[in-house]
């Protein structure tokens, strides 16, 4: 028998994605297929405890195993900014796309205004000669009652003006250690092998295999 494990999220090119990984050993579940259709609230002050706060929501309320993640770019000369209010809107595209993100209040106001939070951080670095950031993302899942955090990281630089149309979110300011061009250049099946989406999925779908 399959063993079945909750994804929140409704990304179907993401469950895809880590199902085709994960094998036939696990039965991947959406958020819309257990009729999930509640807006889970994500007001924690870092990337793992939204990712917590999600997949308690699914296990708490549904009883099945299940796991969750959340995403932000950090800035070393901004202390750690915009950190997890860039979270769900910050990198990745293809299978690890945000079509079930939401844009962050980096920016102020509200609404999917990527290109508004984007300019903010431009802006705000203005001058720094420190650019060194790094994309973040935590998974947590949890498995029988207990609980499991994996990170993937992926370190890189803000350049001072944007490259690139692929992508989403901060992707065509933010160049990947190693790299010349910026997510948004380098295109989705690049950045997909590289993502720190993609590192921290790795890392569940081992233990799970494991």
């Amino acid at each position: 028998m399959k063993k079945k494990l909750v994804f929140a999220t409704n990304n179907a090119h993401k469950l895809d994605e880590i199902s085709s990984i994960l094998g036939e050993k696990v039965e991947l579940l959406s958020l819309k297929d257990i009729h999930c259709h509640v807006d889970i609230p994500e007001t924690a002050d870092t990337l793992e405890g939204n990712a917590m706060l999600k997949a308690e929501y699914i296990y708490k309320n549904y009883g099945l195993d299940c796991f969750a993640d959340d995403t932000g770019l950090e800035v070393e000369a901004l202390n750690g900014a915009p950190g997890v209010y860039s979270a769900r809107s910050a990198g990745g595209g293809g299978p690890y796309a945000a079509a079930d993100f939401v844009m962050s209040i980096y920016a102020g106001g509200e609404g999917h205004n990527a290109e508004a939070n984007m300019q903010k951080l431009l802006q705000n670095m203005q001058g720094v000669q420190n650019r060194k950031a790094q994309f973040r993302t935590a998974i947590c899942l949890i498995l029988d009652g207990k609980k499991h955090l994996f990170e993937g990281i992926v370190k890189g630089e803000i350049i001072k003006e944007k490259r690139g149309s692929s992508g989403f979110g901060y992707d065509p300011i933010f160049v990947p250690e190693g790299y010349t061009k910026t997510f948004a250049e380098l295109g989705n099946e690049t950045k997909n092998k590289i993502s720190h989406r993609a590192l921290a999925v790795e890392k569940l779908c081992r233990f799970l295999k494991a």
